[in-house]
C-alpha cells in the first residue's frame, strides 16, 4: 500500500480494524455520552514509500502538518459547542465507536472506506470532510459513506457551466495521477457530450513532468483556456512552469502567466463564530513557535513527537491555516450531532438516552435533515451527498500581494442560480473574453461541415436558396424551407410566400369580365336576330341552324372566361380550358364544314353530281360536324382520364411567390385535342380560299380566312408568352385570347349579316340572291 500520510485515528469504533494510537494529551481523547473518531493528516511524507507491516515511523523523515492539527481543532470546537446541551459527544480511539469523521483526501479515503461501508448493514459509518470522488456516491458500493464535501460531479457541472458561459468550446485538461483527477477527468469527458464543448488535449501528469512541454503542446493546439485539476503541488507547478514562459514553436509567441486569466472555483468560505476565542481559551496566549521544536524530533517516535509539537502551537498559528475545510468538518460534527438528536428523540428538556443507537438509525436520520448552520443549508440526498454552494474567484494579479477576490457564485439549493460579475474579471485580451474554440463561428446562414475527429472543429459553408440554418436546431444542416415559404441564399429564417391569382377585385380581371359580360349580351342578341330572321335568305345562305349552333357554343364559352378568375379549382380548371376547347373544336367543324358546303355546291356539284347527291341525301355537313366532334370527345376523355387539368400551386417559378394555375397536362392526348383544332382550321382555310370567287352573297373567304387567322396569332402569341413568361397575368391572357377567338368569328362571320338584316333589308330578299347566282353564272360561262 502506497502512502502519502500518517492519519490519526481519534477514536477506535466497533467491528473496525484500525490502528489504535492512545494520546496523553486532551487535545486527542475527551470522554462524553457517545464517542466519535477523527482522521486528518497530522504529518506529510514527502516521497513515497511501500508499507510492509505495521511499525512506527521514524519522525525525522517527515514533517508534521499544522494544517492537519488546525482540522484537528476544528473537530473539537463544534464537540465543545454541543456538549452544553443535553447530549455529550466524546472523542478518542476504543474499542465502540458511533462514526467517524475524516479523512482528508480521495486517496486516503478510497483507502479507509471499504474497510469501513463493506456490510450493506453497516455498524460504522463515515461522515467525511476533504474527498470529492464521485464513486463514493455510490451506495451500493459504499452504503454508509456520507460526506460535507460536494463531489466531483458538482464541480465538474459547474466548471463546463463556466465554459459554456464564456462560450468556450476548445479546452485543455490538466490533473494529476491519483484518484482525484482521474475521477475529475472521467467525468468531463462524460459531461461534455451534447454540450459542444471539445477536449483539445488531457493529461494527468506525474510530480515529475515536464510542464514546459505539455504548455507547448497545448499552445500548438491554439486552446486558451486550461482546466488544472488537481492536488495544489501539482497545479503549483504548473502555475511556475507558466511563469516562467516559454516561446512557442509554432506561433513564436512568448506566453507568460501574468498574461493568462486565473479563475477558480472553491466551497464558499464561512466563518466559524466563536472559534478564535475557543482557540484562544485553549491555548492561551503563548508565543512558542517551530524553533523551539526542533531539537525534541530525533529521539521520538511522530506521534508521541506530534503531541510535544501541538503544545508549541500558538493560538494564531493556527488560526492563520488554511480554513478551506473548516466549515465541512464542522458541518461533519454537526450532521452527527442533528442526526443522534433524532435518533434519541430530544426536545428542549431531555433525550431518550436509554435508546440503543446503531449507526444505521444515524443513517436514516442523516438523508432527512435539513437545517441551518452558520448561514448554509445543510442538506443531503439519496446518496449522502451535500447541497453546494460554490465562489467563483479571480486571481488577482494587479494587486500587491496578488489575492483572490470572489467575481460570482453557483448555488443549487433551493434552485440552480449563478450569478457573474463580468465587470470584475480582467482579460488580459485588450479587456475582452479570450478566444478559445478550435473553429471561428459561422456567419448568420452558414452551416457547420465537421471536419477532423472533434465536434467542435469544422468548416461554413453557404446555405443555398430555399434553406436556412438554425443552430439552436442543428448548425450542421440547412434545412429546407416549407412549400409555401423561401429565402436567399445564406438566411437563418424562412419567409412566407405570397400567393397570386387572378381575382375578382383587380382592375384586369374586372375589364376582362366586364368585355365577356358584353360579349355575351351582343351574341344573345344576334341569336335572337338570327332565330327571328330564320327563313331570309341572309340566315339561310348563313347556314341556318348551324348558325343557331354556333352562337349557342360562343355563348357557353363566353361563359368559361369567369372561372379564370378566383382561387383556381380542379372544376374551375375543366370549365375555364377543357370546356371551351370542346365547344370551339365544333365551332371550327361548323365553320369548316360550312366553307366545303359552299365550295361543292358551286364547283363540285356539276362534276360530282353523285357524291354532291349523297352529300345532300345523308345531311354530310351534320355527319362530319357530329364524326370530328365526336373524335375529339374521345381524345378529350382519353385526357381528362389520364392526365387531366387540374389545380396546382406553383412554387419553382417565383422564389417569394406562389403562383395558383391550371396545369394542362403533358399527355399525348392533350397534343392530339390540340391538333384536331389546329387541322379543322387549317381545312376551313382551305375551302375558304377555294371559294373566294364565288358570288359576293356566298363568299364568305374574307370573313373565315379573318376570323381563322386572328385565331391562330391569339394562341400563337399566348403559348409564346406563356412557355417565356411566368406570371398571373398569362392566366388573364389566356380569358382574353378565348374572348379575341369568338370575337374575330362574331365580328367577320355574323355582325356583316346581321347589318344586312337591320339596315339592307332590300338585300336579304330571294331576289337579290337569285340574281347574284345569276351573275357569277354568266361570269363563270364567259371565262
Amino acid at each position: 500500500m502506497l502512502l502519502s500520510s500518517i492519519y490519526i485515528l481519534v477514536v477506535g469504533f466497533t467491528n473496525c480494524l484500525f490502528l489504535k494510537i492512545s494520546w496523553s494529551t486532551s487535545d486527542f481523547s475527551l470522554e462524553g455520552d457517545y464517542l466519535l473518531g477523527g482522521v486528518f493528516p497530522l504529518h506529510e511524507i514527502e516521497h513515497e514509500t511501500t508499507w510492509f507491516s505495521a511499525e512506527t515511523t521514524e519522525c525525522f523523515r517527515h514533517i508534521s502538518s499544522k494544517s492537519g492539527y488546525h482540522m484537528l481543532q476544528v473537530m473539537r470546537f463544534p464537540v465543545e459547542e454541543i456538549n452544553n446541551s443535553l447530549v455529550s459527544l466524546g472523542y478518542d480511539i476504543f474499542d465502540y465507536l458511533i462514526a467517524l469523521a475524516g479523512p482528508y483526501g480521495s486517496t486516503r479515503t478510497m483507502t479507509i472506506a471499504p474497510l469501513i461501508t463493506m456490510d450493506l448493514t453497516p455498524n460504522c459509518f463515515f461522515v467525511n470532510y476533504g474527498t470529492s470522488t464521485s464513486a463514493l456516491s455510490n451506495k451500493l458500493q459504499y452504503p454508509s459513506f456520507v460526506r460535507t464535501l460536494p463531489s466531483n460531479k458538482d464541480l465538474i457541472e459547474m466548471i463546463i457551466h463556466l465554459i459554456r458561459w464564456f462560450g468556450w468550446n476548445w479546452v485543455a485538461f490538466i490533473g494529476s495521477q491519483d484518484d482525484y483527477s482521474s475521477d475529475g477527468l472521467k467525468l468531463f469527458n462524460e459531461y461534455i457530450n451534447n454540450t459542444g464543448i471539445c477536449l483539445a488535449y488531457q493529461e494527468c501528469l506525474s510530480p515529475n513532468a515536464n510542464y514546459s512541454l505539455k504548455l507547448k503542446k497545448i499552445d500548438m493546439l491554439n486552446s486558451n483556456v486550461i482546466v488544472v485539476f488537481s492536488w495544489p503541488q501539482y497545479a503549483s507547478k504548473f502555475i511556475k512552469a507558466q511563469c516562467m514562459g516559454y516561446e512557442s514553436t509554432a506561433s513564436k509567441r512568448a506566453r507568460n502567466w501574468e498574461m493568462s486569466t486565473i479563475i477558480g472555483i472553491a466551497e464558499r468560505l464561512l466563518s466559524l463564530p466563536g472559534f478564535n476565542e475557543f482557540l484562544y481559551k485553549a491555548r492561551g496566549t503563548a508565543d512558542v513557535g517551530l524553533n523551539d521544536f526542533e531539537g525534541a524530533i530525533k529521539s521520538k517516535t511522530c506521534n508521541q513527537v506530534f503531541c510535544d509539537y501541538c503544545s508549541l502551537l500558538t493560538a494564531e498559528e493556527i488560526i492563520n491555516e488554511d480554513p478551506t475545510y473548516s466549515f465541512a468538518i464542522y458541518a461533519a460534527i454537526y450532521t452527527i450531532a442533528h442526526a443522534l438528536h433524532k435518533v434519541l428523540q430530544c426536545d428542549m428538556n431531555e433525550c431518550h438516552k436509554n435508546t440503543m443507537v446503531k449507526p444505521y438509525m444515524l443513517l436514516g436520520e442523516i438523508k432527512n435533515l435539513d437545517f441551518l448552520l452558520s448561514g448554509r443549508h445543510i442538506k443531503y440526498d439519496d446518496h449522502f451527498d451535500p447541497t453546494i454552494s460554490y465562489a467563483i474567484v479571480l486571481w488577482r494579479t494587479d494587486v500587491n500581494p496578488p489575492q483572490f477576490e470572489m467575481v460570482g457564485s453557483y448555488e443549487k439549493h433551493p434552485e440552480i442560480t449563478f450569478t457573474m460579475n463580468n465587470s470584475l474579471l480582467l482579460w488580459h485580451n485588450n479587456g475582452s473574453v479570450p478566444f478559445s474554440n478550435c473553429s471561428f463561428e459561422c456567419e448568420a446562414g452558414y452551416s457547420r461541415k465537421h471536419e477532423g475527429f472533434h465536434s467542435c472543429c469544422f468548416s461554413c459553408e453557404k446555405c443555398p436558396p430555399n434553406t436556412y440554418v438554425n443552430f439552436s436546431r442543428d448548425p450542421y444542416t440547412c434545412f429546407p424551407c416549407e412549400e409555401n415559404e423561401w429565402s436567399d441564399e445564406g438566411s437563418t429564417t424562412c419567409k412566407t410566400r405570397s400567393v397570386v391569382y387572378p381575382q375578382f377585385t383587380e382592375i384586369p380581371p374586372i375589364i376582362v369580365m366586364f368585355s365577356a359580360a358584353c360579349l355575351i349580351i351582343l351574341l344573345i342578341a344576334v341569336f335572337w336576330l338570327f332565330a327571328y330572321n330564320y327563313n331570309t335568305p341572309v340566315v339561310k345562305s348563313a347556314g341556318g341552324t348551324m348558325c343557331v349552333l354556333l352562337l349557342t357554343i360562343f355563348i357557353l364559352s363566353s361563359i368559361s372566361v369567369f372561372f379564370f378568375f378566383g382561387i383556381p379549382t380542379s372544376v374551375f380548371c375543366l370549365l375555364r380550358n377543357g370546356i371551351f376547347d370542346f365547344f370551339f373544336t365544333v365551332c371550327i367543324s361548323c365553320l369548316t364544314v360550312r366553307s366545303f358546303q359552299i365550295v361543292c355546291v358551286f364547283k363540285m356539284a356539276a362534276q360530282f353530281p353523285k357524291a354532291h347527291s349523297l352529300w345532300v341525301k345523308h345531311n354530310g355537313q351534320w355527319l362530319f360536324i357530329a364524326f370530328s366532334s365526336f373524335i375529339h370527345l374521345i381524345f378529350f376523355v382519353v385526357w381528362m382520364t389520364g392526365d387531366p387539368v387540374k389545380a396546382i400551386a406553383d412554387s419553382w417559378t417565383f422564389k417569394d411567390q406562389i403562383m395558383l394555375i391550371c396545369e394542362m397536362g403533358n399527355s399525348i392526348t392533350f397534343t392530339i385535342v390540340l391538333f384536331i383544332n389546329w387541322f379543322l382550321g387549317f381545312l376551313c382555310l382551305l375551302f375558304s380560299y377555294m371559294g373566294r370567287d364565288l358570288p359576293k352573297n356566298y363568299n364568305e373567304a374574307k370573313s373565315i380566312t379573318f376570323s381563322l387567322i386572328l385565331y391562330y396569332l391569339t394562341w400563337i402569341a399566348f403559348f409564346t408568352a406563356s412557355l417565356t413568361t411566368k406570371s398571373k397575368y398569362i392566366i388573364i391572357f389566356n380569358a382574353v385570347a378565348q374572348i379575341t377567338s369568338i370575337n374575330g368569328i362574331l365580328f367577320s362571320y355574323f355582325i356583316p349579316k346581321s347589318y344586312v338584316i337591320i339596315f339592307q333589308p332590300q338585300k336579304n330578299t330571294p331576289a337579290y340572291f337569285q340574281t347574284s347566282i345569276q351573275n357569277y353564272t354568266q361570269t363563270i360561262s364567259r371565262s
